[in-house]
């Protein structure tokens, strides 16, 4: 979907842009990553290095894939979807074409959203599945604990 708007983007986007209230469409070139970083390294190099991460987020969900909770697959389907999207991009000319303009934040693209949107819902699965561990071990640990004898004087049933 997002290589698809990037290619309408290209081909029927004025420069002018067109004005939709909260986000507007501006065609916009990154040579860069996220915020421009690496903007001025070249284009081989940032193909290299983002290929690189997207191998490595590709390696993880494959091995998440047996036993991640369907939030936490989802939230990297999302991160794979929009990294391999921006690197097919980038591959063709060495740059990833931005078309959605909200005037406070640098122009974006369908695939940068969907790979902040995974990484957020990866941030939040991992937070409460921490949460629920650390839950678990509590309940574990208050189990494994021998029953406090209310008739001594130190709780354990010696006098």
């Amino acid at each position: 979907m997002d290589l698809a708007a990037k290619a309408w983007a290209q081909q029927d986007l004025s420069a002018t842009g067109v004005e939709l209230g909260p986000v507007d469409l501006r065609l916009g070139y990154n040579p860069g990553v996220a915020f421009s970083v690496g903007a001025e390294a070249p284009a081989w190099l940032v193909i290299a290095v983002t290929a690189t991460i997207t191998a490595a987020v590709a390696a993880f969900a494959w091995r998440a894939a047996r036993h991640g909770g369907r939030a936490q697959l989802a939230a990297l389907a999302l991160v794979l979807g929009g990294a391999v999207a921006n690197l097919a991009d980038r591959a063709a000319d060495g740059v990833v074409t931005d078309y959605l303009h909200t005037g406070w934040w640098p122009t974006f693209n369908l695939a940068d959203t969907a790979i902040v949107t995974g990484a957020l819902l990866l941030a939040v699965t991992a937070w409460r599945g921490d949460a629920a561990q650390k839950r678990s071990d509590r309940s574990d640990a208050a189990e494994a604990s021998p029953p406090r004898d209310a008739s001594s004087p130190s709780g354990r049933g010696d006098v």
